[in-house]
């Protein structure tokens, strides 16, 4: 590496370095998803609220998070509990007035209803995961596939009358084989597998540094301002191409560095409109 580049990097590492410091979690976490498993305490429940609020985690934070609200305040003080006795004849009327864009009453009454299916097969979706991520050979694309085709392969023809699952229900679940940039999921594995800053860290034995950072738009956006990915199709690869240029930066934990990428966007920090007064501007 030529002492220019290494310097360039040098330079780059403190920005992402200082936006992580400066960042305050507490405070942006009531513009995060991951803020209603935080009302939870078991890990059995912060999973299952966690797993919920990733499905439905698109699009603008304030038009989904009060359809998150809803969901969760509707499954009372256990989250676990409640999916473990659903009943699609006592609870499916719950349910019927709620719905979120390209998802309708049924389609989340459908993620409801899987979850109670897989989570009384399995026992947790960490049980899931872990059977097809087995060991440090494995990645993370490995398990996220297994997790992905097991709420797909479950029979949803109760909900639904019929064998096919609707776009709205498939919308749930973005899958690496496909491509995907697997935001949501990248989000939920995120809040699992790291135990820092506000993550959970409650699944154990998945080192932290194999997660993928979760793509969005303003993480693409930032990124490609960083000169971290030279793809243009927000997918898989890009992904991977992003958390590996963050390793150079920190091995073991890069996706330290995704909150404050992130929420650049989120807080309009950094938009397309802004860029002369842009805090970064001088990388």
């Amino acid at each position: 590496m030529s002492g220019a580049l290494e310097e360039e990097q040098r330079l780059l590492k403190n920005v992402l370095d200082r936006l992580y410091k400066e960042y305050d979690f507490n405070a942006n976490m009531l513009s995060d998803p991951i803020e209603f498993p935080h009302n939870f305490r078991t890990s059995r429940d912060i999973e299952a609220a966690g797993f919920i609020s990733s499905c439905l985690a698109y699009g603008k934070v304030d038009l989904f998070k009060p359809v998150l609200r809803k969901i969760v305040t509707l499954m009372g003080r256990s989250p676990y509990d409640f999916l473990i006795n659903f009943s699609l004849t006592k609870h499916r009327h719950l349910f019927a007035a709620i719905s979120y864009r390209f998802n309708n009453s049924d389609d989340i009454t459908a993620l409801v209803y899987v979850m109670h299916q897989v989570l009384k097969r399995y026992g947790s979706i960490e049980a899931i995961f872990k059977q097809h991520y087995r060991d440090s050979h494995s990645t993370i694309e490995h398990g996220l596939n297994g997790l992905v085709d097991t709420f797909l392969d479950t029979n949803t023809s109760a909900v639904y009358g019929r064998k096919s699952k609707p776009r709205g229900f498939i919308q749930f679940f973005p899958s690496p084989k496909k491509g995907s940039g697997c935001k949501r999921m990248n989000l939920f594995l995120r809040w699992m597998i790291r135990d820092r800053d506000i993550d959970f860290g409650i699944w154990k034995d998945v080192p932290k540094n194999k997660l993928l950072i979760p793509l969005d738009t303003h993480i693409a956006r930032i990124s490609k301002c960083f000169g971290l990915t030279k793809r243009v199709t927000q997918d898989w690869k890009m992904a991977a191409e992003i958390t590996g240029a963050l390793k150079r930066f920190d091995p073991e934990d890069p996706l330290k560095y995704d909150f404050a990428l992130c929420h650049q966007g989120i807080s309009k920090l950094c938009s397309k409109m802004n860029c002369k007064d842009c805090r970064i501007r001088d990388i």
